[in-house]
């Protein structure tokens, strides 16, 4: 049998499986996107009509689009950096060796990230519980009068962004962990014996050597905090005055709340827009350093 032939015969199945469950998925949302179906569509398609752009048009002059997209830069913004460094600190002192017991430390590290995030953020939100949460119980102690961790405009996305952090931190441990453990062994030795002190050798070999990976780290976890959905989802349900709702927590609530099904789809492909235009910086911004 033909090589060529043989291949394709292989890749048949999972090609089919993307092609049922993702590629004609997506074609069919993007063809909702230029209608305007809802519950009446929904109940007689006869009622369907073609609006073209008029779903991407009006979304662009509705305020709570605009709202909760900066609610989703926020949350972007400040929880990325916090997931990196959390991620990076914590695979260095794993890969310290002055560290001990590190297959206990590195399980227990990674152990939010294949918890559910359902489970976790209820017990969450019972943590920062404005009556009798341990986070309240604590500030007592010190004298601080009780914060509404979740009811409070101000507070609600900060809490939700610690959540999140230490939800996902794990995840680009391990993925930097296994990058630390690829630098070779001698470059940290020579530069010891030029006299190199710990910050130097980490700025000068660590963070070089470790560049593709902070990339690909970074595109998956901007990729990740873009969708952000279960956390206001199960902490705040959007509030308190919208102040955690986001771009896919507005898409839930069009396409399954007031079944504005057309519009929850085009709220989907504004979003994917948006995630690969701050793909496609990243990606130009690391060349350009690489070349530099």
């Amino acid at each position: 049998m033909n090589p060529q032939r043989a291949a394709w015969l292989f890749l048949a199945p999972a090609l089919l499986v993307l092609g049922l469950f993702f590629l004609l998925p997506v074609i069919a949302a993007l063809a909702l996107s230029l209608t305007d179906y809802d519950l009446y569509a929904l109940a007689d398609i006869r009622d369907l009509r073609f609006v073209a752009l008029g779903n991407y048009w009006e979304l662009l002059h509705r305020p709570l689009f605009w709202s909760a997209l900066g609610h989703t830069l926020y949350f972007v913004l400040v929880g990325v950096p916090l997931s990196i460094v959390a991620s990076l600190g914590a695979a260095l002192l794993l890969n310290s060796p002055l560290a001990r017991c590190k297959p206990l430390f590195r399980t227990a590290l990674f152990a939010p990230v294949v918890t559910t995030v359902v489970a976790v953020a209820v017990i969450w939100r019972y943590l920062f519980n404005t009556k009798y949460g341990l986070a309240n119980y604590a500030l007592g102690g010190l004298g601080i009068h009780p914060v509404d961790w979740l009811g409070d405009p101000r507070w609600a996305m900060p809490t939700i962004i610690l959540f999140a952090v230490w939800k996902n931190f794990g995840y680009n441990m391990i993925i930097f962990l296994a990058a630390l453990q690829a630098i070779p062994a001698d470059l940290y030795e020579a530069a010891r014996i030029d006299g190199a002190s710990p910050l130097r050798q980490f700025r000068h070999i660590t963070l070089p050597m470790l560049g593709p990976t902070l990339l690909m780290v970074g595109i998956l976890t901007v990729s990740g905090y873009f969708q952000l959905f279960a956390e206001p989802f199960v902490m705040t349900e959007g509030g308190p005055l919208q102040s955690t709702t986001s771009v896919l927590y507005l898409m839930y609530e069009e396409g399954f709340k007031w079944w504005n099904l057309g519009s929850a789809s085009a709220v989907a492909f504004l979003l994917f827009l948006i995630m690969f235009a701050v793909t496609a910086v990243m990606l130009r911004v690391a060349r350009r350093g690489g070349e530099a």
